[in-house]
């Protein structure tokens, strides 16, 4: 009978004696007795079918079903015919109590032939949940008994026998899970039979400590599912694979099913701590603690052991790295062979035994090249050469390869390297030993390919690659005619008749002194010469860029001439001189970069030296460039800059040097000036010129007028110690016409140059401003124009500067706004005007105040996180949003304006009300005013200034009120100094306004006690 029908019929044995236990409760004892007992015989059927190597862990798990089976009869014969009311403990519980040892022994086996001895990790990975699940059982199953008074000794140590036996099952269980390797069915089947006693046991339990056991309930069907696994797990074939051992893996990786339960079982213990605590009483924490310990131990060395496994790994493939490069030098098969053998010393264990050995025999006829495989073999089984070699050895790792032959006739090779080791130490070592024998057959097949190909280099293979080479290869003889030319002279002259040409025919006149300098030195035995540019002259009278070599070979009979070797480098030199241009070319727009710039002014210097001339040097940089960029984008750029540079080349002249040096920088070389009125005639030409409107089409096709404006420094040669000293001048004139206003030009002066320092002290020092505590408020009052009460104040910063004393904003911000301290200034402005506003208002005198003005320039507001920082302001200063009034440009509401009107109006959503600031001094876009996500309009001094004076000022402010006042905005006019200012503006309804006439910019205390104490008159 087949095995697999002796498992379809035992299964329908014990399937009908199951419905016989449940139907027929009378004979419940007879027939559980003949299940178990069935089980237990069917393994000995098994074991004597099948024959598995190792038959003591089968013995042990037939034992384990008679013995259980044994213990249930005892039990039914206690309370059956003797009348014992569930007796406890007794000699039934001695039989249930043995299984418990002989199937951890049974399992232990298994794990022994499986993996070994030496797999700690997957020693620890069983530990985790052995830990967690033990844990379980004391609280739940071991606890109870412990801590029940009513139960003697006895009781107590036979009740804590069952769950301490499952969690012996439980940890050898665990542990034959984590081996590794393939899983033959003998094994699942057997894990679905352990598995199921181990949770009827937890059943079992639980019921009898609730006080409802009974027998013949479902919790019996657990325990015939166990005796029916372990009987088919014995009936079924691969029960021998579980202790045949042979090739095993390496450890095993952790996978996520593995990971996920060693991380369920490990939060079991603070889970249980939780419970018991919410409950109000921990009364496990001993056992939580230990077994937190256990886990916490487990996990560690789980990690030592993978950084172990990762020093060794390195260590491996540096090794791999090292033989490659010693393989690649390789010359011969023996110092191939002799790497590899140092590889295999490097990369076995230090302290384990391993040898190695070489067996060479012919290769069977067709069989082909490479690297055949590598496997694992018993020594026993390879030939006696091999086993008297590995004397002491059971197991070694294989690498078959067939070699090419080395000569003509000779048979392939085929190789066998062979490592022996410990059986742990092949499973470890197999990945790298399969890289080393694959870089070795790569190492050997590449040697014999070189061996016959230079075996190959004879008269006829040199034949073959003449005809094939592209190079045009000819012999000339003493009369310089040719007597020889190969087949590629067609594609380079556009014929192949050269044969009894004349050398000179091919090579342009104006090179043939060239040539017979070539000739003459190689006839003269000064040496071949290589790599001589000539011009050759094609079938198609074109001429053509050619690299000749010539060798004298005369004296070899085989040729008898000069050698000659022509090649086409027309395109090469083409691309050359492309190149060449490219770096010392601008590619925008065409102009000369910084390097050729530097390296002409060089040259002029010089020049200029000799002859006792000056020259000069124009250092141009674009004003607001970057707006360009920024609002119509980077193509548009580009096109300024191209236009840029044709005005500026055409303003100079083709006799001067013309460079773009970066960005939106350029530079001017002027060789040879008369006078210093020259180059300044030509900085003013050159300022003019880029002034001019510049058309320019950006992404969406529009076209646009940008100017070019741009700031020229002017510096000549005259009393400068060299080009350093003459382009530091230009760079700092450059500035100082951007300082004067931008859109001009300046000559170097010695004074520029001590302003640049002040400058740049400035720009550095304003980075310590706010960190250094340097900067201080003013207020200045604005007020209601009819009634003259002060509803709300401007903030306004200076700096008090550690040397210089308090300065006032037109001599910081700008430089604030080129190193970006700016935002941590605006930063520190916002924080301490809202902090200041809030104490005022909760004062009394504060409280009729409605509102804190604060500037914010563009820079600050386009950081990102802007909106943020003002919502963490108001938070931190605990000031209501509604009294915050931001001050932004004109300019910032129109540049950017998507993003920007989003964050506006995220701003007036939580309540913070917005000013355009000196309004209508920049676009003056009153047509954008409906659409403008603004509350407020500010009137710019200048236009205040002459209301008295101009009608057309005053019909200007009144319009500017009159529209905002359609629009539902308000209006606050500035620097109202004159009581006439402020009786017109009332006259044409303007609301609001500030100025010298109320009050200057005050601190913090002047304000406090001139103003809110006393009020404006």
């Amino acid at each position: 009978m087949s095995a697999a029908r002796m498992q379809t019929c035992f299964g329908a044995w014990i399937a009908a004696l199951t419905v016989v236990f449940y139907a027929l409760p009378q004979f419940s004892m007879y027939s559980w007795a003949v299940i178990g007992l069935s089980g237990a015989a069917a393994v000995l059927v098994g074991i004597r079918l099948h024959q598995p190597s190792r038959k003591l862990p089968w013995y042990l798990l037939s034992a384990v079903v008679a013995s259980f089976t044994l213990g249930d009869t005892t039990y039914n014969v206690l309370t059956d015919y003797l009348g014992y009311d569930n007796p406890f403990p007794s000699l039934a519980d001695v039989f249930y109590l043995i299984v418990y040892p002989m199937l951890a022994v049974a399992l232990l086996v298994f794990i022994r032939v499986r993996s070994g001895t030496d797999n700690r990790a997957a020693l620890l990975d069983a530990l985790v949940p052995t830990a967690g699940l033990g844990l379980l059982s004391w609280v739940f199953l071991i606890a109870p008994y412990v801590h029940d008074a009513d139960l003697n000794l006895a009781d107590k140590l036979v009740s804590i026998a069952y769950p301490l036996g499952d969690v012996l099952a439980l940890a050898m269980f665990a542990r034959l899970l984590t081996a590794g390797g393939r899983k033959p069915a003998a094994l699942t089947i057997l894990v679905v039979g352990v598995s199921s006693l181990l949770v009827t046991d937890v059943l079992y339990g639980l019921r009898q400590l609730a006080g409802s056991w009974a027998v013949g309930g479902p919790v019996d069907s657990g325990w015939i599912l166990f005796y029916t696994a372990i009987a088919l797990s014995a009936l079924h074939p691969s029960m021998r694979d579980l202790t045949a051992g042979g090739e095993r893996t390496d450890q095993a990786i952790a996978g996520g099913r593995r990971i996920a339960l060693m991380v369920a079982a490990a939060l079991i213990a603070p889970a249980i701590l939780l419970v018991e605590d919410l409950r109000g009483e921990v009364t496990d924490a001993p056992m939580i603690a230990t077994a937190c310990a256990l886990m916490f131990l487990a996990v560690m060395l789980r990690v030592a052991g993978l950084m172990q496994s990762q020093r060794i790994t390195a260590a491996r493939e540096r090794t791999l790295r090292i033989t490659g490069a010693d393989l690649v030098a390789a010359s011969s098969e023996a110092d191939a062979y002799e790497a590899l053998k140092k590889a295999l010393a490097a990369i076995v264990p230090a302290g384990q035994p391993w040898s190695h050995h070489l067996l060479v025999v012919d290769a069977k006829p067709g069989t082909t090249t490479g690297l055949v495989g590598t496997r694992r073999v018993l020594v026993a089984d390879e030939p006696a050469e091999v086993s008297a070699a590995f004397a002491g050895f059971t197991w070694a790792l294989c690498a078959e390869a067939i070699a090419s032959p080395r000569k003509p006739g000779e048979p392939r090779r085929h190789r066998r390297l062979y490592l022996a080791a410990d059986d742990e130490v092949l499973s470890s070592l197999e990945p790298a030993f399969v890289a080393l024998m694959t870089q070795g057959t790569m190492a050997v097949e590449r040697i014999n390919l070189t061996a016959e190909v230079n075996r190959r280099s004879s008269e006829d293979y040199f034949r073959a690659l003449i005809q094939s080479a592209s190079d045009v290869i000819m012999i000339v003889g003493d009369d310089e005619v040719i007597r020889y030319a190969s087949p590629s002279a067609l594609p380079v002259f556009g014929h192949t008749d050269l044969v009894g040409m004349p050398l000179r025919r091919l090579i342009a006149a104006t090179d043939h002194a060239e040539l017979d300098h070539l000739l003459g030195q190689v006839r003269s035995g000064k040496g071949p010469r290589d790599g001589i540019d000539l011009t050759a002259i094609s079938g198609d009278d074109l001429l053509l860029q050619v690299e000749c070599t010539c060798r004298d070979l005369r004296d070899d009979p085989a040729v008898s001439g000069l050698v000659v070797t022509i090649r086409d480098v027309t395109e090469r030199r083409r691309l050359e001189n492309d190149l060449a241009h490219q770096a010392f070319h601008d590619a925008l727009t065409g102009l000369a970069n910084r390097a050729l710039f530097q390296n002409r002014l060089e040259h002029a210097a010089r020049y200029a030296s000799d002859r006792r001339h000056e020259v000069a040097v124009l250092f141009i940089d674009l004003d607001d460039f970057k707006e360009v960029n920024d609002t119509l984008g980077h193509a548009a750029g580009d096109q300024l800059l191209t236009t840029v540079g044709e005005r500026i080349a055409a303003v100079v002249g083709p006799l001067s040097t013309v460079a773009r040096t970066g960005g939106d920088e350029f530079a001017v070389l002027l060789e040879q000036v008369d006078a210093e009125a020259d180059a300044e005639q030509i900085a003013g030409r050159i300022v003019a010129a880029l002034g001019e409107p510049i058309e320019v089409t950006d992404a969406t096709g529009a076209t646009h007028l940008v100017r070019g404006a741009a700031s020229v420094g002017v510096a000549t040669s005259a009393e400068t110690a060299g080009i350093t000293e003459l382009l530091r001048r230009a760079d700092v004139a450059m500035y100082g016409a951007k300082t004067e206003g931008k859109n001009t030009w300046q000559r170097y002066e010695d004074e520029m140059h001590e302003a640049m320092l002040r400058r740049l002290e400035m720009r550095t020092a304003l980075n310590e401003a706010v960190p250094g505590d340097q900067m201080r408020l003013r207020f200045q009052p604005i007020v209601d124009l009819p009634t003259g009460e002060v509803i709300g104040l401007e903030a306004l910063v200076r700096w008090q500067h550690p040397a210089r004393g308090l300065l006032g904003p037109n001599e910081f911000i700008e430089l604030s706004e080129e190193n970006g301290s700016v935002v941590a200034i605006g930063g520190w402005v916002l924080r301490e005007a809202l902090r200041t506003f809030a104490e005022w208002r909760r004062a009394d005198a504060g409280g009729l105040m409605r509102y804190v003005s604060v500037n914010v320039s563009a820079r600050q507001f386009r950081t990102p996180g802007f909106v943020d920082q003002v919502r963490e302001v108001l938070r931190e200063t605990g000031a209501d949003p509604r009294w915050l009034l931001l001050e932004i440009t004109e300019s910032l509401v129109l540049h950017d304006a998507d993003q920007v009107w989003r964050d506006l109006g995220e701003l007036r959503a939580m309540g913070v009300r917005i000013a355009i600031d000196d309004f209508g001094t920049g676009y003056s876009s009153l047509s954008y005013l409906s659409q403008m996500p603004v509350d407020v309009l500010k009137i710019d001094k200048s236009f205040i200034d002459d209301i008295l004076h101009s009608r057309q000022q005053m019909a200007l402010v009144e319009t500017i009120v009159n529209l905002a006042r359609t629009l539902d905005l308000a209006v606050v006019a500035e620097g109202i100094e004159l009581e006439e200012h402020r009786a017109a503006l009332v006259a044409m309804g303007c609301p609001y306004g500030q100025g010298y006439l109320f009050s200057k910019p005050v601190t913090s205390e002047e304000f406090q006690s001139s103003i809110l104490t006393k009020g404006l008159s």
